[in-house]
């Protein structure tokens, strides 16, 4: 499937949606640069995987019918005083990378946020994901940290790098 930035409609997401949604993210899982997530810790169902994202910041992307991607945010703590905190979860579909996609997805994401309260979005990216850095980079992100040996993946230590996108000075 070729799914272009001109033909694909970006839409809020429905419970219906979760089945594609939860195929990208495995996409993206498979990558090895997406997330520290694994196969058997994404939730099966909608409501469990919404449970700690920001419901109306949902997104996703649909060409002919099929899910080539999605976006949302979700609160980094619970503590009032972070409120317009919000990290960035963006996927988009293998078939349809390079398209603009991810690009249209974070733009509508950053016009949601900009609007609902959120004065910082933060995005936790690998460093070896250059197409993800970059994405970012075109879009205000500002690389502001390094956290080194974080977590394991398979074993091994990874570092990400914290971006963040500012609403303030």
């Amino acid at each position: 499937m070729s799914a272009t930035a001109t033909t694909t409609r970006l839409r809020p997401a429905t419970p219906q949606d979760w089945p594609g949604m939860r195929r990208i993210f495995l996409e993206g899982i498979a990558t090895g640069h997406a997330s520290f997530e694994t196969p058997d810790t994404v939730p099966q169902d909608f409501e469990t995987w919404l449970r700690h994202k920001h419901r109306d910041s949902l997104i996703v992307a649909e060409s002919d019918g099929q899910l080539v991607g999605w976006a949302a945010l979700a609160p980094t703590s619970h503590r009032a005083c972070y409120r317009g905190v919000a990290e960035c979860q963006l996927y988009v579909s293998a078939d349809a990378r390079g398209q603009g996609i991810g690009d249209r997805l974070l733009k509508a994401l950053i016009d949601h946020a900009g609007t609902s309260g959120i004065w910082t979005i933060e995005a936790i990216v690998f460093p070896e994901n250059q197409t993800s850095r970059r994405l970012f980079a075109r879009h205000g992100f500002r690389e502001v940290g390094r956290r080194e040996r974080i977590a394991k993946m398979n074993g091994e230590w990874r570092d990400t790098l914290l971006l963040e996108y500012r609403f303030v000075d």
